[in-house]
């Protein structure tokens, strides 16, 4: 049997029934305060049905000042329950892991959308953001723990902290963008700090079998590839964490930086120790070679983003045939809106050329 379909047992929480993981992907299809629609629950679960081991969110955001694109999912009020335990209680029966992926956009933020200055480790000309203050960070953490506690009211199986793509975590995290001189500034330990307090409250506040999950990215936004490689390293060993996943963009492409030029980038992350916690990546796997091919290096499982979207039944036509060719872009809305997108999804996904029937709107 392939890796890819064999089942993965995490530290906690339900065992995978095969490595294929949906990605977290922006729709911009739920309400604007942060409601699950059914565009959104259609999208997810037909995913779930269609055979993928785990189910994620999109990027759920723990306060409204937080929001980073319209029409995303919230997890920052009780409003949200109701939705999302519709949404995990169809993940789960389908026989897929249900994770809400937990995030902050902080400076990308637009401030059009939130109505006010967004926020930053410190002050950003460029995003004309603001600096948090002490007080506001620690309630910052608060929410993104009580994220995790409401997501596990709602029945999800764990969260995923969204701590890549010059996100807020990511801001912390980045010693061009994090300029603090207090202890969430400076080293790299003070700089991750944050992160640690947020994953900490999590442990204490929500039960045993929790599932905790934390994406990084290694380059881009000031973010630096020997530090990132630490942090990926401690956070692995540490045993507070259950998963890591690590957005590469493209997982056969050589790092950025010309230090680190002359192997790849995957390989920078799969030969760190990793404890007991489970290694994935994502990043431009298309084909079930590609898939393949990923798994061969060795990572533990896969992410599936533009793949997903193509073919909610990708693992399953997987299984039917290992060498199947998966359809190529552009394609037609409607054979899009068949895959479960709604027309808010097709929209903002245009620009990538995914159809060639560009919209009116």
């Amino acid at each position: 049997m392939s890796d890819l379909l064999s089942p993965l047992t995490l530290p906690r929480g339900p065992s995978l029934k095969n490595r294929f993981m949906l990605a977290p992907l922006t729709n911009t299809q739920s309400f604007e305060d942060g409601r699950l629609s059914d565009e959104e629950y259609r999208w997810l679960t037909m995913r779930a049905q269609g055979g993928f081991g785990l189910t994620m969110t999109c990027a759920s955001h723990v306060q409204a000042i937080g929001k980073g694109f319209p029409g995303q999912l919230g997890i920052f009020s009780d409003d949200h329950l109701e939705g999302l335990k519709r949404l995990s209680s169809k993940i789960k029966v389908s026989g897929s892991v249900a994770i809400c992926q937990i995030h902050h956009a902080g400076m990308r933020s637009p401030e059009e959308l939130i109505g006010q200055k967004p926020v930053c480790p410190s002050d950003n000309k460029e995003f004309n953001a603001r600096g948090l203050t002490c007080d506001e960070i620690e309630t910052l953490r608060d929410d993104f723990i009580g994220a995790a506690i409401r997501s596990e009211q709602a029945g999800f199986d764990g969260v995923e902290l969204h701590g890549a793509h010059g996100y807020i975590l990511a801001q912390f995290l980045s010693s061009e963008i994090n300029k603090r001189d207090d202890h969430y500034g400076g080293s790299l330990i003070n700089r991750s700090r944050l992160m640690y307090e947020i994953i900490d409250g999590i442990r204490r506040d929500c039960s045993k079998d929790f599932i905790i999950g934390v994406r990084l990215s290694p380059e881009r936004f000031g973010l630096k590839l020997n530090e990132i490689t630490l942090l990926a390293e401690e956070l692995m060993t540490s045993d507070k964490i259950d998963f890591l996943d690590m957005s590469l963009w493209d997982v056969f492409k050589e790092p950025e930086d010309e230090e680190f030029k002359g192997k790849k980038l995957i390989s920078y992350f799969t030969e760190l120790n990793r404890g007991n916690t489970s290694l994935g990546v994502a990043g431009s796997i298309k084909t079930p070679l590609d898939a393949e091919k990923t798994m061969s290096e060795g990572v533990d499982w896969i992410m599936l983003g533009r793949a997903g979207i193509l073919h909610h039944n990708y693992p399953k036509m997987y299984e039917v045939d290992r060498n199947f060719s998966p359809i190529e872009i552009p394609v037609t809305k409607e054979y899009l809106i068949n895959e479960g997108l709604s027309e808010k999804f097709i929209q903002y996904i245009e620009k990538w050329g995914f159809t060639s029937e560009i919209s009116k709107n």
